[in-house]
């Protein structure tokens, strides 16, 4: 039976384009209009697997989604990158001055603030994603109002492309994760990336000892993300991706870290997709 993977978004979005490049062309995915419903659905076993956008490279990372893989009990199975150029698109025929207001999820219009400061009369108003905008205005026929999205966007929903590569650093990609309900069995993929959480109390010393614990391991910190934990004032939560050479190194250094961190979770080990 054929894997139902879950997005964020629509066809046409940069989700959808993450899942063709990550399970093949011809995968079949299910809409979901937010983060939440992409996770609730997943739980519910209405999708197998689902791609999560977690950072980028211009607007860094979505704080919200660590929480709900940690509050979910998911799993990370792996990881995709992708170039992200941004768009402005409107109906044919449209020109930029007569565009009053664009639609685009928050962090589109966030790698494209820049681009915008050129054009102070037009409204910048956020929504729930990007190509479920272009769909919008093409479906509606609205007149004087455009989408940042994706060029796929615009051939599916037959739109003009008014500007293209309008984000802010011609560099912008974004990361996304594969996460499940399920953790991943080694298949014989070469594995020399992980993503992990624990959390610390706020005294001296104690983050510099479970990163003297990681270089004494070497492992490679790629990325770390504190968050507060709200029931309990001036304790924190950290997320963590680290890459490494040897396996079982790595899993030593876990076993360290189990006794000198609270909490400490594994989301999952995968292959390194930089």
């Amino acid at each position: 039976m054929k894997k139902v993977i879950g997005i964020q978004g629509i066809q046409g979005s940069f989700h959808h384009l993450v899942a063709q490049q990550y399970y093949g062309e011809d995968v079949q995915v299910k809409e979901c209009m937010s983060f939440q419903e992409l996770v609730q659905r997943l739980v519910n076993d209405e999708t197998q697997e689902a791609v999560m956008a977690i950072e980028n490279s211009i607007a860094g990372s979505i704080l919200p989604n660590y929480a709900l893989i940690d509050e979910n009990n998911l799993h990370v199975i792996g990881e995709h990158y992708i170039p992200i150029a941004m768009n402005m698109m409107a109906l044919k025929g449209q020109k930029i001055d007569q565009i009053k207001k664009v639609y685009s999820h928050p962090m589109a219009l966030l790698q494209c603030k820049e681009f915008f400061k050129k054009y102070p009369y037009i409204k910048l108003i956020e929504d729930a994603d990007t190509a479920e905008v272009a769909r919008r205005i093409s479906e509606k026929q609205s007149k004087h109002v455009a989408a940042v999205a994706s060029t796929a966007a615009a051939a599916i929903f037959g739109l003009d492309i008014l500007a293209a590569d309008i984000h802010t650093k011609k560099s912008n990609a974004t990361r996304f994760l594969i996460i499940s309900k399920t953790k991943k069995e080694p298949n014989g993929e070469k594995i020399d990336k992980a993503s992990l959480k624990f959390e610390l109390e706020s005294r001296t010393g104690s983050l510099v000892s479970v990163l003297n614990i990681m270089r004494d391991f070497e492992l490679n910190m790629t990325k770390i993300q504190s968050m507060p934990i709200i029931e309990t004032p001036w304790k924190y939560s950290f997320f963590i991706d680290v890459t490494f050479d040897d396996y079982e190194r790595f899993s030593k250094a876990m076993e360290v870290l189990r006794m000198m961190t609270e909490q400490l979770r594994i989301f999952g080990t995968y292959k390194n997709n930089v």
